[in-house]
């Protein structure tokens, strides 16, 4: 049976959203109700006759309701809109940085070599990178509406502070927020908040306006009905940080301790995060630069703004239960170290002078890793779990598989991979990798000149190497590093990117497989609506029975040697889908415009109805107890198309 990890979490992300619009509209109903029995009492004299509840109902009541609901939901909506952008937005609206791909600082290169190591292991795009150069604090949080715009920010204490275990622990941590949905709802939760903060702003703004002047007897009286208006807003506003606050933390908690245990299993190192979260317990991890700390406490790694009642409002649970969450009596380990290795004045003063010896763990001081050339660790692949048990999973052999096909990168190959004209390039390396030299330059002529997107035969010939030494297993993760560049390409230039790609691949007359996963990889992850969110459209496997029989024909076909052997998996594969009155005969052929169909319809299933398509899929390219290049990319395509991401696989040449 399929594991549900990956998938259930999917689905429960899902939930969470449909949790956050009931808590809302809760919040907004008693905010509501605060703010109308403040005018029932200032107009009770002119209304004495009314009950509250009648009042409501009055021309008075509805036009009061009407008004706070108006600017609540502007107030969000103005923050909607605001963070259309994305994670990169939310990065500049805490004033982080951009970490150059080919910057030259150690720690810097060491996050970034953390991140692709993650990125190659997950199989998803590497995010755009971050640090908050101000705030010396460790935290870290990741943003974005889909893991193909995520960006991920740390703190530079985050960076200076703790070491590559560490640091490691609390990417894997953001990962799983990456991989769990968790980003999309952490982003809304912002604009969220904002509204049910603004009747608290709006008292706050009348009782700054209404500070004392020389007025008039009556003026001074207005002035007073105003102050106490402001005032009794700003009381109702606080009611409003309060449920702001409760929102916060029962949309995040849960989820937090999740993801502790997935960095746990990402790294298979519990003292590597447990000891991150120590040290925050010790130097803390407030942000203190920022006007937006409380906004994003639901999204960092710990808390980034202090508050009152923190044990019922806190968005994550208490340091000391998360450590000892992630493994019993690991926090009095660390804390025995800390005495063993520190005065007790130090201890008591937090000064942070001692504390990277207090892990007790070596700290890497370069981000790089040193290997020599040699074959790439095997990858396992247990078909009693299926492909699907895989999925938004990172375990220490993809990790170091990851990290052993980094160190084979030649530096000059990395460096074209982080520059826009490189990642271009490298797109038009993989496109005629397959061809002769002459007939290469003869296809790439065919384009036309353009400042950035045209052909540089120089910068190919820099890529080519490295492909055709490492293989077909470096094409993914090389378009995976070089994403981020790709996505630095203004919108104009990504289309003509795309278009530029169909035009090469139909030069020949005929489509590889992998030429139109790496198409729809483009079209994926860098067209216009590559931050939507594929809404779910089918809960059950009867109205996409269409999209099944040309996907299993093609798996089919493509997993086997001959007719009889492909009926055989096309069956197999369409045992558990087929309607009441059986499954159709295999397709003779599917066309790439049919394929391309049937991945659009079946991206709308409820996320718990993929596994099993991911699991037949993978038993029709392994069983015969490998997986070749082609099976694999295919299987890529398939993956990828539903928002799965898809470790690396172990491929037979």
């Amino acid at each position: 049976m399929p594991s549900p990890g990956f998938f259930q979490r999917q689905a429960n992300a899902r939930r969470n959203t449909a949790l956050l619009v009931v808590l809302f509209l809760l919040a907004v109903l008693i905010i509501s109700l605060a703010v109308c029995l403040v005018g029932y009492l200032v107009t009770r004299s002119d209304t004495t006759s009314l009950r509250f509840v009648d009042w409501l109902l009055s021309s008075h009541g509805l036009i009061t309701a009407g008004a706070v609901i108006t600017l609540i939901l502007l107030g969000s909506l103005v923050r909607w809109i605001d963070l259309a952008g994305g994670g990169e937005r939310v990065a500049r609206m805490v004033g982080a940085r951009l970490v150059d791909p080919s910057t030259r600082d150690p720690d810097e290169r060491k996050f970034r070599n953390i991140v692709e190591e993650m990125s190659i292991a997950s199989g998803v795009p590497v995010p755009e990178l971050y640090v908050m150069d101000r705030e010396t604090g460790i935290n870290a949080f990741v943003a974005g509406y889909t893991p193909g715009e995520a960006v991920m920010v740390v703190t530079h204490g985050a960076l200076t502070q703790l070491n590559r275990d560490e640091l490691q622990g609390v990417v894997g941590h953001e990962f799983s927020h990456i991989l769990n949905g968790d980003m999309r709802l952490n982003v809304r939760l912002i604009a969220v908040l904002a509204g049910i903060l603004m009747i608290g702003q709006v008292g706050g703004f009348l009782l700054h306006s209404s500070s004392p002047r020389r007025y008039s007897s009556r003026r001074s009286k207005d002035q007073g009905a105003v102050v106490l208006l402001g005032l009794a807003l700003m009381i109702i506003g606080y009611v409003g940080v309060f449920f702001g606050r409760l929102i916060q933390s029962a949309v995040s908690r849960q989820r937090e301790m999740l993801a502790d245990a997935s960095s746990v299993q990402f790294t298979r190192n519990p003292e590597g995060i447990a000891s991150a979260l120590f040290k925050i317990g010790n130097l803390g991890g407030y942000l203190e630069s920022t006007s937006h700390a409380s906004d994003m406490n639901h999204m960092c790694f710990g808390e980034s703004a202090r508050m009152k009642l923190a044990g019922l409002l806190a968005s994550h649970p208490p340091i000391d239960e998360r450590i000892n969450a992630i493994q019993p009596g690991l926090l009095t380990r660390l804390q025995s170290r800390l005495r063993d290795t520190r005065p007790a004045t130090q201890i008591r003063g937090g000064q942070s002078t001692a504390v990277e010896a207090s892990t007790g763990f070596a700290s890497t001081a370069s981000g790089t890793v040193e290997a020599s050339p040699r074959e790439l660790p095997p990858l396992e692949y247990s078909p009693a779990k299926g492909f699907s048990s895989s999925v938004g999973q990172v375990d220490r052999g993809n990790e170091r598989y990851a990290a052993d096909l980094l160190a084979q990168l030649p530096a000059t190959f990395r460096e074209l991979l982080y520059t826009r004209s490189g990642a271009v390039q490298l797109c038009y390396a993989l496109l005629t990798d397959q061809l002769e030299p002459d007939r290469a330059e003869q296809v790439l002529s065919l384009l036309e000149h353009h400042p950035l997107l045209s052909p540089q035969p120089a910068l190919i010939g820099k890529l080519r190497p490295t492909l055709k030494t490492l293989g077909p297993r470096c094409r993914f993760p090389a378009l995976e590093l070089a994403m981020p560049a790709l996505r630095k390409l203004d919108p104009d230039e990504r289309h003509q990117l795309i278009n530029r790609a169909n035009r090469l691949i139909r030069a020949d007359g005929r489509i590889s497989l992998f030429e139109f996963a790496l198409v729809s990889f483009l079209q994926r992850h860098l067209t216009h609506d590559a931050s939507r969110v594929v809404k779910t459209k089918y809960r059950s496997y009867g109205a996409v029975q269409d999209a099944l029989h040309r996907l299993f024909s093609l798996m089919a076909r493509a997993g086997s040697h001959s007719a009889n052997d492909a009926r055989q998996l096309y069956d197999e594969a369409m045992a558990g889908f087929a309607a009441k009155d059986g499954a159709r005969p295999i397709a003779e052929r599917v066309t790439i415009q049919e394929l391309r169909q049937a991945l659009v319809q079946l991206n709308g299933l409820s996320p718990l109805l993929k596994p099993a398509i991911i699991d037949a899929c993978g038993h029709c390219v392994s069983h015969d107890g490998k997986v070749t290049v082609t099976e694999y990319e295919i299987l890529r395509l398939v993956a990828d198309q539903l928002d799965c991401p898809m470790p690396p696989v172990a491929i037979n040449s």
